[in-house]
């Protein structure tokens, strides 16, 4: 019975979403160890933070989706719990309540950890994105008009996931900001944009259909296609650009083994054709990312 009753739940939280979200914390994390700088309280409770900010994004979406009726028939990939009847509205909805209070906690805990008594501004600072990143989960898309609807769910994924998420990291254990950080913060909020475009190419002809606009439907097919090769190849590219500019060893270089699978995603990305072609990809660039944050912060721990 308790089997029963939780997998709707799991099934809601996209499990296969969480390794992404986590990535930059890794980075951040590293970058701040290569510096001098590690407390490894700080970084389970900004990894417990960043998870549970992620499944409330995920539980949003299922709302938002499955009230507006997005969720239906015609959308490809996995039922979602609204949609298929597993959880109603107002248990999703009591969810997602205590789950932005868990965040809240989570935030407050990590904040005094990191900072203390000291640093307030710093603190400040945090708390108000971590306010932002609430709003940023929940608006996707819940809400009269939330962004997701109306193509901006790029900028604030770019954003989010790239810039806050390991420039945040990294101030939390360095208490500042530093240069080494902007290149794999950039590189990192292009491929998590690229898994947004690749979920919104998957989705392009039922979002078109329920009036739901996101850069995959405003391109079309191929020019979607074309913006994604632009992703990948940028990242690929910021990447190795930090690591010729911050040079010290070797080492530095080990995340290129993360190109070995991005390549034969591009290729894969240009043959496809039906949504099923880009579902499939989505689990690979996902965990693709997360090799590459793994690679590339550890690739300046050894020496």
């Amino acid at each position: 019975m308790f089997m029963n009753n939780i997998k709707p739940w799991l099934s809601a939280m996209r499990l296969r979403t969480l390794p992404l979200s986590v990535s930059g914390i890794i980075i951040g994390t590293c970058l701040s160890a290569y510096n001098g700088k590690f407390d490894i309280f700080v970084f389970i409770l900004a990894l417990l933070t960043t998870v549970s900010l992620q499944i409330l994004s995920n539980l949003a979406n299922d709302y938002g989706d499955g009230v507006k009726g997005t969720d239906n028939e015609d959308r490809v990939g996995p039922p979602r719990a609204i949609q298929s009847g597993a959880i109603t509205q107002e248990q999703m909805l009591e969810a997602i309540k205590k789950n932005i209070l868990i965040v809240i906690a989570l935030t407050i805990s990590l904040v005094y950890v990191a900072f203390g008594h000291t640093y307030f501004l710093y603190a400040l600072l945090i708390i108000f994105l971590g306010g932002l990143s609430v709003y940023a989960a929940i608006n996707y898309t819940m809400g009269d008009s939330p962004y997701g609807y109306r193509a901006l769910g790029d900028v604030f994924v770019f954003i989010f996931f790239g810039f806050i998420s390991v420039l945040g990291t990294y101030l939390l254990n360095v208490k500042t900001i530093d240069h080494i950080v902007f290149l794999p913060a950039t590189t990192l909020g292009l491929l998590s944009v690229a898994v947004l475009n690749l979920n919104n190419m998957r989705d392009l002809e039922a979002d078109e259909k329920v009036g739901k606009i996101t850069l995959a439907v405003k391109f079309g097919k191929q020019r979607a296609k074309n913006y994604h090769y632009f992703l990948i190849l940028g990242a690929m590219f910021t990447a190795t650009l930090f690591s010729i500019l911050y040079y010290v060893e070797p080492y530095n270089f080990i995340f290129l083994l993360s190109f070995i699978p991005l390549i034969i995603h591009l290729d894969k990305i240009k043959k496809a054709k039906a949504p099923n072609d880009f579902d499939s990809q989505l689990k690979v660039l996902a965990l693709t990312t997360f090799m590459f944050s793994i690679l590339l912060g550890v690739g300046y721990l050894l020496y």
